[in-house]
């Protein structure tokens, strides 16, 4: 309660929290807000936005407004999906080179800047063209590509709470490694852990829009990004095609980390603080 009165007291957060709300509602029940399949042809190719069709149709006749509303559903699937992957694979990690140190800190640490290395971007394409594009090539690519940061910062949290005096206690105690991990010291390392996730999804549906822009989203679903690619050689003539989704993935990453800004100062007041009095 007392976070969600800190989140309600942000404007910023509370207004992106109001338009993720929008957007999710919209992602559910897609079916019964535009029951018309988005990949189905329903008039004329390049029909203007109108009374008929608010949104207008694109090349192939397809209702524009049926695939910004379906395409939601796509595109939040695999932010959610994605980053809770990369979540999984970068705590763990993180984690296990936070608490133990010495050698399995250094292999990790090792592991973790050879992916950061990569141009991230790039490596998903790659990785894309070889699994064969598809929703479950995307949601392991941009996994793959985004669990290093978190990594880090799981294993800076974890080495700074290691040697508190109830994980000591907790060692001294007999508890086993794997719970003193999960048990003890997660749940305090989770604050930041949780801004970060949040922050996460935006990235996923941007590089997702990215990947689908290219060619390389999955051919038998609609997306945002597949929208914007699909339509980019008639801008000119249909700029509707472009525009409206566009606008969706905008005001979705632009909700996303308004609420992940309205996260960090509920989780982390005392920061805010110090920053507004820096001022």
């Amino acid at each position: 309660m007392r976070l969600l009165t800190r989140m309600g007291a942000n404007r910023g957060a509370l207004a992106g929290g109001v338009v993720l709300a929008i957007i999710f509602v919209m992602a559910i029940f897609a079916p019964l807000i535009v029951p018309i399949d988005p990949m189905a042809t329903v008039a004329t190719p390049l029909v203007a936005p109108g009374e008929q069709f608010a949104f207008g149709t694109d090349m192939l006749g397809r209702d524009v407004l049926a695939g910004i509303v379906h395409g939601a559903r796509v595109s939040l699937l695999i932010g959610l999906l994605s980053t809770a992957v990369a979540v999984l694979i970068g705590v763990t990690i993180g984690a296990v080179a936070g608490y133990f140190g010495d050698w399995v800190d250094e292999v990790l640490v090792r592991v973790t800047e050879f992916f950061q290395t990569i141009p991230s971007f790039i490596f998903a394409i790659l990785l894309v063209a070889i699994m064969t594009p598809g929703l479950g090539s995307i949601v392991i690519s941009i996994a793959i590509v985004t669990w290093p940061p978190i990594a880090r910062l799981a294993r800076s949290e974890f080495l700074s709470l290691r040697h508190r005096e109830f994980v000591e206690a907790a060692v001294l105690s007999g508890v086993r490694p794997l719970r003193i991990i999960v048990g003890e010291v997660l749940p305090n390392a989770a604050s930041p852990l949780i801004v970060m996730s949040s922050l996460m999804i935006a990235t996923a549906i941007l590089t997702e829009s990215a990947l689908s822009f290219l060619g390389l989203g999955d051919p038998n679903r609609i997306s945002w990004g597949y929208m914007i690619g699909a339509a980019r050689t008639v801008f000119r003539q249909a700029w509707w095609l472009s525009v409206f989704p566009g606008l969706a993935i905008i005001l979705t990453v632009l909700a996303i980390n308004l609420v992940g800004e309205g996260l960090n100062d509920a989780l982390n007041p005392h920061l805010k603080g110090r920053s507004s009095g820096d001022k």
